[in-house]
This record gives C-alpha cells, structure tokens and sequence, in this order.
C-alpha cells in the first residue's frame, strides 16, 4: 500500500505515548511500499515535537532527517532542507518550507512579522524583509 502519513502517526511512531496507536502507526509504516510525507506534516511534527512535548531542537532535526533514510519514503527534500536549515539556525522548521516553496512557486521575497525568520533568511542570502 501506499499511504500519505498525517503528522498523527508520526508523532504516534516517535512519541509512542499511546501504546495502541503506537503499534499501529508502526504497523502501517512497516508495511507501506511507499511513505510520502508533505511538507505541511513536516511542519505541524516539528511544531508538535517542539512545543507540545518539548523536544530539544537537536532531537527533532535528528527525527526530520532520518525520515528520507528509509528506501521506501518519499519527500520534497530541497524543502525539507531549506525547513531544517532554518530550523537549525533557531526558527521554525515552516519558515524554511514556506520560503523555499514561495521562490520556486515564483515569489522573490519573503515577508513577515517574524524577526528571526527574517533576520536568519537574510543571513543565508535569500530576499526577506521585516514588516
């Protein structure tokens, strides 16, 4: 089977707070012929791992980065890394993603309320301006 894995099993397959859903989120990751996960489940795991359970941005870059180490998972890696390159600058693994998917979607500059996304997107040469 091939399955789109929501940011629930992830967390389920990482976390493993819920025993049952632990085993089946394991289960069902197993058995996929193909694992494809979004960015936008990237962004709510890192979120989640971060604030919810308080994992240190070490941990969840490490979490992130095993993800493609499976022959059988499927991803946009130029925005996951853009998301982990930002993310371990110190800001938010979605400001990466979205910025990266903006400027292949066309756009030319990033904007935002977020200093430190703006500050650290600057730093690493791309177009950002703080509003």
């Amino acid at each position: 089977m091939k399955i789109i894995a929501d940011m629930n099993v992830l967390i389920r397959s990482v976390v493993r707070d819920d025993p049952g859903q632990a085993l089946v989120a394991a289960a069902i990751l197993q058995d996929a012929s193909l694992i494809v996960i979004t960015v936008p489940c990237l962004c709510e795991f890192a979120g989640v791992l971060r604030k919810i359970y308080g994992f240190e941005r070490s941990v969840v870059s490490a979490a992130i980065r095993a993800l493609p180490a499976a022959a059988n998972v499927e991803m946009n890696r130029p925005a996951v890394e853009a998301g982990l390159s930002l993310f371990d600058a110190g800001s938010d693994f979605a400001d990466g993603a979205i910025c990266h998917e903006g400027e292949w979607l066309g756009g030319e500059m990033y904007v935002s309320f977020d200093r430190k996304a703006v500050t650290l997107l600057k730093a690493q040469g791309r177009a950002a301006r703080l509003l």
